[in-house]
């Protein structure tokens, strides 16, 4: 049985998950943005940066989502900002199917990422995705037009918002030009911490 596709990504009070520039990632909206995952035990122990860190709810949410994914798809501005700032050892230590127009070879990298450039489309994408991940989930990582494009061509299942207590006014809205009359959204989950609040929601077309 083939896993669920989703997206899980921090979004700001109102309605943003990244800065306009790449050039403004890591810079301070956007450290205050992932500022609740950075203490976690788990996200010092995949970016291996030593023993330590916060447990409880957090944590374990963060551990579940990269536990459940199989395998990753990203559109190539969210590739090109992370070949900069990713260590050696990437992150997501499953295939990665990153969308776009360019012709390059696998990209193989320490831990378990290897990195396959798909030219034909974000269905494309996703049926690679979903042969390699077997039985577990296929993330979609982002950003935030590709996920958008996997939402408006019904291709989502369920996605999460860690919705951080922070402003941004300007910026990259999650949901600029959702086909709302297509899509329709049913609660999953509503967890509070002291730092974020979790929400998860499954979709289904109307």
């Amino acid at each position: 049985m083939a896993g669920k596709v989703f997206f899980g990504v921090s979004m700001s009070v109102d309605g943003f998950i990244a800065p306009d520039s790449p050039e403004e990632l890591m810079g301070k909206q956007w450290m205050e943005l992932q500022r609740w995952v950075f203490p976690l035990r788990f996200f010092r122990e995949n970016l291996k940066l030593g023993k330590g860190g916060e447990e409880g709810r957090d944590n374990d949410i963060a551990r579940e989502t990269f536990e459940r994914t199989g395998a990753t798809v990203m559109g190539k501005r969210m590739f090109d900002a992370g070949e900069r700032m990713w260590p050696e050892e990437a992150p997501f230590h499953t295939p990665v199917f990153v969308v776009t127009h360019e012709k390059r070879v696998p990209w193989e990298r320490p831990g378990g990422t290897t990195f396959h450039f798909v030219n034909d489309g974000i269905e494309a994408a996703l049926e690679q995705a979903r042969e390699v991940a077997g039985e577990r989930d296929v993330r979609i990582a982002g950003g935030g037009e590709t996920i958008l494009e996997y939402l408006n061509a019904g291709l989502i299942d369920e996605f999460s918002i860690a919705l951080s207590p922070v402003l941004f006014g300007s910026g990259i809205r999650l949901f600029e030009g959702v086909d709302a009359g297509r899509i329709a959204l049913e609660q999953v989950r509503a967890e509070h911490s002291p730092r974020v609040t979790h929400l998860t929601y499954s979709v289904r077309e109307r």
